[in-house]
């Protein structure tokens, strides 16, 4: 299975930037060991999805409902992701858990959703600065693990180390490395099938830093946040695969 690079353009993307980073993106995107997602804002999603089309690229969501449909004003339901071209969505997003203050048992419902949609889960857990200085990683880890996927879970997982995003600390390889192998375990140990998942890495993957990480055991890809919105630095990313 090759290692999926996906970028996440979070809040950021007015029509003709996004239009020209996608496009940026598509024709410098070369031969690559890689598969390739990108997942702008929902505004722009049908846009960025129509001009990536037949370029292998896929794109996907930031979020959705557990709902197909209904009064649920300003959200998003997976259908409509679909139906705007999207065969991704990344469900439990750190910014997501700590800003709107998603449980694991709502983005389990999230990602039911967003299976019987058609869609790929991209489901993201980690550990803050305080659980890991508690020695907790492993527990607060293994519990969104056990509480964020259904049992028929088929899909992706994202692991972003909160308490190094930002605050200028930066994991080691040990530590990246240490934790892949512990997700793994976890989803073997809760289903057979686990041990095909793609784990991506997503803790500030940058070019600098791109080939070590995505060499490390059980690193499935990476989920590039910033690097992700300039073209020239995600494609490098690319490449090192």
């Amino acid at each position: 299975m090759r290692p999926l690079i996906a970028g996440n353009w979070k809040m950021n993307g007015l029509t003709e930037p996004s239009a020209a980073l996608a496009l940026a993106i598509r024709h410098g995107l070369a031969d690559a060991g890689a598969e390739v997602l990108l997942c702008p804002p929902a505004t722009q999603l049908a846009a960025v999805s129509a001009l990536v089309e037949g370029s292998g690229i896929a794109t996907g969501g930031q979020d959705c409902h557990t709902r197909d449909s209904g009064a649920h004003t300003g959200d998003i339901s997976p259908v409509m992701l679909a139906d705007a071209g999207a065969r991704y969505v990344i469900l439990g997003h750190s910014e997501r858990r700590q800003d709107h203050g998603e449980t694991s048992a709502i983005v389990a419902a999230k990602v039911s959703a967003a299976m019987k949609a058609g869609l790929i889960p991209i489901v993201c857990v980690g550990e803050t600065e305080s659980d890991r200085s508690a020695g907790e990683q492993e527990t607060v880890v293994g519990s969104q693990i056990t509480e964020s996927l259904p049992s028929d879970f088929t899909g992706i997982i994202a692991y972003e180390p909160i308490w190094a995003i930002g605050t200028g600390k930066v994991p080691t390889s040990a530590d990246i490395a240490a934790m892949h192998a512990f997700i793994r375990g976890e989803l073997i140990r809760d289903q057979a099938e686990g041990v095909g998942f793609r784990i991506l890495y997503g803790g500030s993957v940058k070019p600098g830093n791109a080939a070590e990480i995505l060499g490390l055991p059980d690193v499935g890809g990476a989920l590039v946040g910033g690097a992700s919105l300039i073209a020239e630095d995600f494609l490098a990313i690319i490449r090192a695969v």
